[in-house]
């Protein structure tokens, strides 16, 4: 007996969307990475709100015996606020093409065939909206906007709040170990270094050249994982097809959430049909964002053409 629609929705959430889920996070690097790292699941609230320390308190020093002591209060605590974006994949198939795949394997196959294409689509719509400059309308704030010194990142100007600013380095244009290693110290501050370094492919093979002569380690858990990467200082430098031409971004993932609302994390809504169209539809969600917590931790360069 053919399936009806329940039973291709059911199956379609218990076999397909688990590992759905694991294909689109895993099949970009950074996104991988972020998942495993930094994948924070919220449950609440308008938006996303980051405690941020941006000063010292000006009431400290060395005193001796008597001294008075300065008890004065100053403002150093704020607040970077993250929106959630939403982005879906709708699963369409029309009756026209149930009536040409009918019968139990068929219509799975198609359901199937379907759900790889959803997939791949969300896949590349998250590893592209993770470096998003702000201009691409509805999608999360992403790391050309965030590693900047002129943007306006969770609510807080860059051009005003010097502290709230990146790394950048928008003349380089010749890649090479000193000019990476002048990135990499500007946004190291003691133990906190860059823990990660994403590059678009061409930049990776330049960084490969460069290595040439030496001895070239790899970053074990990234090559786990698929993914080729070398190693600069202590931190993978890893090839990212999203990663935008000719930049090179040094990123400290403790200070980057990559959040997701707990009850919109890859959620299925079953298939429905409308009541004017000859069709099924089911869709995939996903509601949130991402957002750092300190933006002079990363750096890029963003001019690289040979």
């Amino acid at each position: 007996m053919a399936l009806t629609w329940d039973q291709v929705s059911s199956i379609t959430e218990k076999k397909f969307l688990k590992v759905m889920y694991d294909n689109v996070f895993d099949s970009n690097p950074l996104i991988k990475r972020l998942k495993e790292k930094s994948y924070e699941k919220v449950d609440s609230g308008t938006s996303i709100m980051i405690p941020l320390n941006y000063a010292q308190t000006t009431a400290s020093g060395w005193f001796t015996g008597a001294d008075n002591l300065s008890t004065a209060d100053n403002e150093n605590i704020t607040a970077a606020e993250y929106f959630y974006k939403q982005l879906y994949a709708a699963v369409t198939i029309t009756r026209i093409d149930e009536l040409k795949n009918s019968g139990d394997a068929g219509k799975i196959s198609l359901v199937k065939s379907k759900m790889q294409i959803a997939e791949k689509t969300m896949s590349d719509l998250l590893g592209t909206a993770v470096y998003n400059a702000g201009t691409t309308l509805n999608a999360p704030i992403g790391l050309r906007a965030i590693v900047a010194i002129a943007s306006t990142i969770g609510g807080i100007d860059q051009s005003t709040n010097s502290w709230w600013q990146s790394t950048v380095d928008s003349t380089t244009t010749v890649l090479s170990l000193a000019a990476l290693q002048t990135v990499f110290n500007a946004v190291s501050v003691d133990s906190e270094i860059p823990s990660v370094i994403m590059a678009t492919r061409a930049n990776y093979n330049r960084l490969y050249a460069l290595l040439q002569p030496q001895q070239r380690f790899m970053d074990s858990e990234s090559a786990k994982a698929g993914f080729s990467s070398l190693m600069f200082n202590s931190a993978p430098f890893i090839a990212d097809s999203h990663c935008p031409a000719n930049h090179v971004f040094m990123l400290n993932e403790k200070n980057l959430k990559l959040f997701v609302h707990k009850d919109e994390d890859m959620r299925m809504e079953p298939f429905a049909k409308p009541i004017s169209q000859a069709i099924k539809i089911a869709k995939i969600f996903w509601a949130g964002g991402l957002g750092s917590a300190n933006n002079r931790l990363h750096g890029k360069l963003s001019a690289l053409t040979a």
